[in-house]
């Protein structure tokens, strides 16, 4: 099996953090292909830098059909182009908002986004209205920490969001926690056993139920909306993107 991790954003650190955590929880047939986009915001913290990420992000959806891809994580907390990603696709694509938060509600009875700027905290309830996990989710909490911050060396990323973790628990009652950035992948772990209780960071969550969706030989259907884009001819700068028939 092989599955593409897509970190729609240009940083290309951020892309190699979450292919190590991807890999570690990999199953061992499980070849784990990670991509940056090569076009685009360096970092989504935005709903405008999150529509100009989507031609980077398609483009590594189309290149992975062209490679006989099994199946996709969008790995931005946003879930950017989910929906036109799966239109795409032949196998499953997974965001890790999605995953994380369906995995949360299964573990424990409520939880709390942490994620970065507190811009963003509008996208993330945006999302559990969504996927329906809105009952579950206690609260999102921002801890003011850009997502270029979170690997920049003397940074106090982590303690800032363990922080804001324990408040989660503390104020908002919640049971479970969900980390709201993919370059928080790596600290899911740490944290964790900093607070005593569970930490969901949705890039190895995606990734382990995009492996059994696509263990189970499901793919993504292909009638009605997720059906491929209709052919016709784009203009200007996006004409290289224009739908053609399959």
């Amino acid at each position: 099996m092989k599955i593409k991790i897509i970190n729609p954003n240009t940083t290309a650190r951020m892309t190699e953090t979450m292919a190590h955590c991807a890999r570690t929880a990999a199953a061992a047939a499980t070849e784990v292909v990670a991509a940056t986009s090569s076009m685009g915001p360096p970092s989504i913290e935005s709903w405008y830098d999150e529509s100009l990420a989507l031609p980077g992000l398609l483009a590594e959806v189309a290149a992975g059909e062209r490679e006989g891809i099994d199946g996709y994580v969008i790995a931005c907390f946003g879930d950017p182009g989910l929906f036109a990603a799966r239109e795409l696709a032949r196998g499953p694509v997974v965001g890790i908002a999605e995953a994380a938060m369906h995995a949360a509600s299964v573990i424990a009875p409520s939880f709390a986004v942490v994620t970065t700027l507190a811009r963003t905290t509008g996208m993330a309830w945006h999302l559990a209205e969504r996927y329906g996990m809105r009952r579950f989710c206690r609260n999102v909490r921002a801890t003011e920490v850009a997502v270029l911050d979170l690997d920049r060396p003397g940074s106090a990323a982590r303690r800032l969001i363990v922080d804001e973790c324990r408040r989660a628990l503390d104020d908002d009652g919640a049971d479970a926690i969900v980390l709201g950035c993919a370059g928080m992948a790596d600290l899911a772990r740490a944290i964790e056993d900093e607070i005593g209780a569970p930490v969901v960071e949705g890039v190895t969550a995606a990734l382990k139920w995009v492996e059994a969706l696509a263990g189970l030989g499901l793919t993504t259907a292909k009638r009605g909306e997720y059906a491929r884009p209709l052919a016709k001819r784009y203009d200007g700068p996006l004409a290289d993107f224009s739908p053609r028939d399959a």
